[in-house]
């Protein structure tokens, strides 16, 4: 949906590469309309994957309107599960709480923890509000959980045990799943 994103990750595989997988350049010559995203899922018979995953080179809900009208007419076509990969700043961005946009739209929300407090999360994820994106994030996860079957906070294989078990404490607090995520070079 997008190239733009509110964080600029250390770790975050656009500065080291512009493909994943067999993928061509995920980086875009120009955002896509609604009207074209929704045919080029439909050219791909989505019949044929487990699942519809919003993810790539930038914040899917960045053009939260887009993502959502897409995945409404997704719904009403095809019986598969939509995840959206996020850094949980949706509210944010929107600048009001969001997360019952997401009720009977979006099956999984999964969301980049990445850091086991505001100032580490700053240090490493460079978010565009500061700090403030921590708790931000924290309360999109708290709030996205009553709206969505299943809500996972992830982080990357390379943080210390020590770090990557206290945001498993976080997950755990905030009664959602969480996941340690393979680092991609």
């Amino acid at each position: 949906l997008t190239n733009r994103c509110t964080c600029a990750c250390e770790f975050c595989i656009r500065k080291n590469t512009d493909t994943v997988g067999s993928a061509h350049s995920l980086w875009l010559e120009r955002e896509p309309t609604r009207e074209e995203v929704w045919l080029d899922i439909q050219s791909r018979n989505p019949e044929q994957y487990r699942e519809l995953v919003f993810c790539g080179f930038g914040e899917p809900t960045i053009r939260l309107n887009e993502l959502l009208w897409v995945c409404k007419q997704f719904k009403a076509q095809y019986n598969l599960p939509v995840r959206v990969n996020t850094n949980g700043h949706a509210s944010l961005i929107a600048g009001q709480d969001v997360a019952p946009l997401f009720e009977g739209l979006v099956d999984v929300v999964s969301i980049s923890l990445n850091a086991k407090n505001a100032a580490e999360y700053s240090r490493i994820c460079h978010p565009r509000d500061g700090e403030a994106a921590f708790d931000a994030m924290l309360d999109f996860a708290d709030k996205v959980k009553h709206f969505v079957p299943k809500v996972i906070m992830t982080v990357v294989d390379t943080m210390p045990a020590e770090d990557i078990e206290a945001c498993r404490k976080i997950a755990e607090s905030l009664g959602v799943s969480f996941r340690v995520r393979s680092y991609i070079a």
